[in-house]
């Protein structure tokens, strides 16, 4: 979009402010409010930032401010307040674009794909829970009577938050998005709410845009709305599975369907290899996907208390078997189940693509897809297979995430050092100050044990 041609269309839609957004490591969005007043001023130089206050992305306090150049094509006029408009940004310091931010991190990496005529197109089930949090701290679901322990597509639970569940699609609707399936989902409070798939950035764009969105919703009922992996010991944790495919960029041609596919799965050699890639990496990759102490509470974990367990546990591929870390769901595209809801979805996406692209560059043959419940087969016959295990921890991901050098090469390199190292550290520290905490569970196991 031209510059003329955005200020038209900001014109016609009556907007007053422009978001000026972008994504620290966390996927926190970070914004400043601009008057569109200023919008040549915003486009030619950019909304200035003290990086360091922002929040990880490799900047001190005696580093020159970021200025964040908008992505004209990103413009999305916000319907929950329609006199303001979000554009989400790249992030500079000096008139170079800064390598430790997540979004151009994933361009890089797209640019990348786009030299081998390549397009990552993505969609993404972005599960979150409603809750209402007590006096006392505690969370409950906002229906305090969405107690089932099978909540799953119940038509009750779905009446309960009518309101808020369609209002979110008439959003998602005005944004373009195409909004297409809401549910309940199988935790109490929990949701999902899926709109199409379209390339890569776009999809991240429009995931950090969701969050804000129901955010916003939630704080004006006087709820939460989050994202966490695991809010609820006892409850189905809030997964981010990522739907993915290749196409020409130049021609738009779908590259993952094989009608001839002699497993029966509908993909393509291409897809073949790009799911050996992601199986390849799969233990660094975590560390991507999976990246808070929390998310290990959501995968590699037993069955909950309400509705069923969803999340992966072992590096496998399969069919219409959702026990799998990847599953076919169909031809021409593949559907990775370990990413959850803390994700950052330009680093996530980016990794993605990475492990994938190697995968193809090195013909990696997946082997023939997993037919059985991985949830039930014994672990003498997981190991006898040679099923690896994923990572039991945020620190055992780092681990792996620091000696994969196609993830590290994907990531790219900066100022400091390579983004592996930058993101290693911080969650490396995150780890121990969540770990270092003395839990209740802890006081009632350990207090009188010896």
């Amino acid at each position: 979009m031209t510059p003329d041609d955005l200020k038209a269309r900001i014109d016609d839609d009556g907007v007053e402010f422009i978001y000026a957004m972008f994504v620290e490591m966390h996927g926190k969005p970070c914004a400043k409010l601009v008057p569109v007043s200023a919008i040549d001023d915003l486009l030619e130089v950019g909304a200035g930032f003290a990086g360091f206050a922002a929040g990880p992305i490799s900047q001190t306090p005696a580093d020159p401010d970021i200025l964040a150049i908008p992505d004209s094509d990103s413009y999305t006029q916000l319907p929950w307040q329609p006199n303001v408009a979000a554009m989400q940004c790249d992030p500079t310091v000096e008139g170079e674009l800064w390598p430790y931010a997540p979004r151009v991190i994933l361009k890089r990496a797209t640019a990348a794909a786009a030299g081998q005529n390549l397009v990552l197109k993505a969609g993404a089930e972005a599960e979150y829970s409603l809750l209402h949090r007590n006096e006392d701290g505690s969370l409950r679901p906002a229906d305090e009577r969405d107690t089932s322990e099978l909540p799953c597509y119940d038509a009750r639970g779905l009446t309960a938050v009518l309101d808020h569940l369609t209002t979110v699609s008439r959003h998602m609707d005005a944004m373009g998005w195409g909004n297409y399936a809401n549910d309940h989902e199988d935790a109490n409070g929990q949701f999902e709410q899926n709109f199409k798939y379209a390339d890569a950035l776009t999809t991240a764009d429009r995931l950090i845009v969701l969050r804000l969105m129901m955010h916003t919703l939630a704080r004006r009922q006087d709820l939460y709305a989050t994202f966490m992996p695991k809010p609820f010991a006892d409850k189905t944790g809030n997964g981010l599975h990522t739907h993915l495919s290749l196409w020409t960029a130049d021609t738009d041609e779908p590259l993952f369907h094989d009608d001839d596919d002699a497993r029966g799965l509908g993909l393509s050699p291409l897809a073949y290899s790009f799911v050996g890639g992601i199986l390849d990496h799969a233990q660094g990759l975590t560390g991507i996907v999976c990246p808070t102490v929390n998310s290990f509470k959501r995968i590699g974990v037993g069955p909950p208390d309400s509705g069923a367990t969803w999340a992966p546990s072992y590096v496998a591929y399969g069919g219409n078997n959702r026990t799998q870390m990847i599953r076919i769901p169909e031809g021409g595209r593949l559907e990775v189940r370990i990413p959850d809801g803390s994700a950052n979805p330009y680093l996530a996406l980016a990794a993605l693509l990475g492990s994938g692209l190697d995968g193809i560059a090195r013909d990696l043959d997946p082997g023939e897809p997993n037919t059985d419940n991985l949830f039930a087969l014994p672990l003498d016959e997981i190991g006898r297979r040679g099923i690896a295990a994923l990572p039991p921890t945020l620190l055992h991901a780092m681990d792996a995430l620091v000696a994969d050098d196609t993830l590290r090469a994907t990531l790219g390199t900066g100022r400091d050092g390579d983004y592996v190292d930058y993101f290693a550290a911080v969650k490396r520290t995150e780890f121990r100050s969540v770990n270092d905490q003395v839990s209740p569970a802890e006081i009632d196991r350990y207090l009188t044990l010896m």
